[in-house]
């Protein structure tokens, strides 16, 4: 009998390593009373004491950046203070803790809803650790009162999380972007300003450096991983940016063309994708809807969970995404045994 190979697991997004290794650095420089030497930190924090000296200086130079851009008070002290030629490093607590935060009942609520937005792995994690921190703390949530509102942020364009970091830290940014109707992507310049879902898509809005002014990117049209050109902090995003407004002004108030996609809806189902169009009774248990998209990709992943209870009949390229959605959860689970 043929053994079945083991799929190999795999290792943490780089945005998740990093964070995983700021949660370290932010650990050791709080365990301790006395600065850390540079050595010293280095054995404490797994990630760089894997790598070369070199590695570890330029890691731990834009690791620094980012927790000061983040506000955490990392403080520079002299080790010995009567030889001050070794800087040392160390988290004052007292600077670094919160007062304590009292929440109503509906806020605690909200926050629980908001919790539910991120469907993705990028940020699934990060917020269920802040509702068990709220269980914790002794704040119990009242799910009954936001019964029956589940939204979701759907986050598939690869050069989210990036863009993410960058939009956080304030770094400059270089990207590969294909513009509508041209069949070469060209490098752009970045300095990131907001990231905004609008109309089932996620928009990039900040100042193009090269044109010398603002401008609008959409995700799903930059080719490849954006890559850092800058320290984080290096510029201010500017004050009263409206990144809503911008994207308007690029794109139309529907951010783009509206495809219409006609669907067979079974009898009694799908009762939120109903909401979303116009309803044809049928006389065989089944309806015909028609909804109208600026984006077709939540679309298609709505579709694709309903199973058989919605068809595609028209457009042909949205039939075949849902085909290959359900292809690609098929292949997922392939070889599980049930």
């Amino acid at each position: 009998m043929a053994s079945r190979s083991t799929p190999a697991k795999k290792g943490p997004s780089p945005a998740a390593a990093k964070t995983e290794r700021l949660l370290n650095l932010v650990i050791a420089l709080l365990s301790t009373r006395q600065p850390l030497s540079r050595a010293r930190i280095r054995q404490a924090v797994p990630d760089y004491a894997a790598g070369s000296d070199e590695a570890f200086e330029r890691m731990f130079e834009r690791d620094k950046d980012e927790l000061r851009a983040l506000g955490i008070p990392l403080r520079t002290e002299p080790i010995d203070p009567f030889f001050d030629d070794e800087p040392g490093y160390r988290i004052d607590q007292r600077e670094y803790a919160l007062p304590q935060i009292e929440l109503e009942p509906d806020e605690v609520a909200v926050l629980g809803l908001a919790s539910r937005m991120w469907s993705q792995a990028s940020l699934a994690g990060p917020a269920a650790q802040a509702l068990r921190k709220l269980d914790a703390a002794g704040l119990m949530r009242d799910e009954a009162s936001v019964a029956g509102l589940e939204p979701l942020l759907h986050t598939t364009e690869p050069a989210f999380d990036p863009v993410r970091d960058a939009v956080l830290t304030r770094t400059a940014l270089a990207f590969d972007y294909r513009r509508a109707g041209e069949a070469e992507p060209v490098t752009r310049h970045v300095q990131p300003w907001g990231l905004t879902s609008w109309h089932g898509r996620w928009y990039l809005t900040g100042h193009d450096v090269d044109r010398g002014a603002s401008r609008v990117f959409r995700l799903d049209r930059i080719v490849g991983a954006p890559r850092r050109t800058g320290r984080a902090g290096a510029f201010e995003v500017p004050d009263g940016h409206d990144p809503r407004a911008m994207i308007r002004t690029a794109y139309g108030d529907d951010a783009g063309e509206r495809t219409e996609v006609v669907l067979r809806v079974r009898g009694g189902s799908a009762s939120s994708l109903r909401r979303r169009g116009e309803v044809e009774p049928g006389d065989d248990g089944w309806d015909e809807l028609r909804v109208r998209v600026s984006g077709t990709a939540s679309l298609v992943q709505e579709v694709a969970a309903a199973g058989p209870d919605v068809r595609v009949l028209s457009p042909a390229e949205v039939r075949d995404q849902v085909v290959e959605a359900l292809q690609a959860v098929a292949a997922a689970h392939e070889g599980e045994e049930s």
